[in-house]
């Protein structure tokens, strides 16, 4: 994220509580961002729950034989979100934490993967969320990454923290070990190091991510997804490992999905320099194992098109989302 650095400097001034850049933004996110965000998220709660509700309602009524087959489709495919958040960011945060909620709400996805993260935004969205699904998070401090499973379709296994060892914006990486319609599979999210500049830690970053994956045992579904800033050219000097599939390439690269970080178009930032980029992206390691089902790629989309009645979108980035066929 390019304007992690423009914050760093803003909230640095205001502290005076450290010399480096990352300590700067660990420290102060709990004086900066010390608003009454859940408060303020809690005054349209009430009537956003119930019409909640009556949508669920109404989508009940229907029970004819081809809404019957339609559901069953669905029912057997896995359902994924990947969304840079942008919690960092203050403006207009309260609205944009209710629109995602809202957003994952209607939508129920399967398995979520967060990024950056902090702990009013992560607060908020348990008291919205927990009582359906399980949190995993990858820090309590400054910004961090997260993994939510929807308890009615995913078990939770196992899940472990890997830390980036030369990393200095704290980032890391979660792994998951989670069953889903009896099939195991190993789920991964990590919000790897940003600016250009950054590159070789980002590449040594990627490296980490790709053993992690080619290491599971052969009858484990591998899946990663998360914010990875990653350029076309550094993607081709690390190489993918033959058995790891970028998603949106294997869905036949479409356009709608290209971009994922479009300063031409998403105005919640306001950049000299209108880049549009992929830095969202997902790979996918297929079961090698005989026998065991495989689980393809079978529709991706960008979300969070559209912006809020505040003005601005969920986030600077698009999400991510993405199903997948298990049978």
């Amino acid at each position: 994220m390019y304007f992690l650095f423009k914050m760093t400097n803003t909230l640095q001034h205001s502290t005076q509580t450290s010399t480096t850049t990352d300590s700067t933004v660990t420290e102060s996110l709990p004086i900066f961002f010390k608003s009454d965000m859940e408060k303020a998220c809690a005054v349209k709660e009430s009537s956003e729950i119930k019409s909640s509700s009556s949508t669920a309602d109404r989508r009940a009524v229907c029970s004819d034989a081809t809404a019957e087959t339609k559901d069953k489709e669905e029912n057997s495919k896995l359902s994924l979100i990947c969304w840079n958040v942008d919690g960092l960011d203050g403006e207009k945060q309260p609205e944009r934490a209710r629109g995602l909620c809202s957003y994952l709400i209607s939508h129920s996805p399967d398995v979520v993967f967060l990024q950056e993260l902090i702990q009013p935004y992560i607060r908020f969205m348990k008291k919205r969320l927990e009582a359906n699904y399980t949190f995993i998070e990858g820090g309590n401090e400054g910004y961090f990454i997260g993994m939510m499973l929807k308890k009615s379709r995913i078990t939770l296994l196992h899940s472990e923290l890997v830390t980036y060892p030369s990393s200095r914006m704290m980032r890391n990486l979660i792994v998951a070990q989670v069953l889903f319609k009896g099939q195991k599979l190993c789920l991964m999210t990590s919000h790897l190091e940003s600016c250009k500049a950054n590159a070789g830690e980002r590449m040594r970053q990627l490296r980490l991510v790709m053993k992690r994956m080619t290491e599971a045992p052969d009858d484990v579904t591998v899946l990663f997804g998360g914010d990875t800033n990653l350029r076309d050219s550094e993607v081709v000097k690390v190489g993918l490992p033959s058995c790891v599939c970028d998603v949106w390439e294997q869905l036949g690269e479409p356009e709608h999905c290209r971009y994922t970080w479009d300063a031409h178009v998403n105005t919640n930032r306001d950049f000299q320099f209108k880049c549009r980029l992929r830095f969202d992206r997902l790979y996918l390691r297929r079961a090698a194992k005989d026998g065991v089902p495989q689980v393809e790629p079978d529709s991706m989309a960008t979300i969070g098109l559209e912006k809020l009645q505040c003005g601005c979108y969920i986030s600077d980035h698009w999400g991510v989302s993405c199903a997948f066929s298990t049978e």
